[in-house]
């Protein structure tokens, strides 16, 4: 009864390149939504202050080329 056990590795077949490819797609495509996840958490702060000029609308003096 012994004999007729079989206690042999299951043959598994070697993934094919698509099935690889489509792996690490995955691995990479989590750690990307990961990280976007974490910037819209994490604050971030603004180490140099940003130029709000372009922003503004300029008024008529500084539009006025010298003649």
């Amino acid at each position: 009864m012994a004999a007729e056990l079989d206690f042999s590795p299951p043959e598994i077949p070697e993934p094919t390149f698509m099935e690889n490819v489509l792996r690490y797609g995955l691995f990479f495509g989590a750690i990307f939504q990961l990280i976007c996840v974490l910037a819209i958490i994490l604050p971030v702060s603004k180490s140099h202050k940003t130029d709000s000029d372009g922003f503004e609308p300029k008024n008529s003096e500084t539009v006025k080329k010298p003649k």
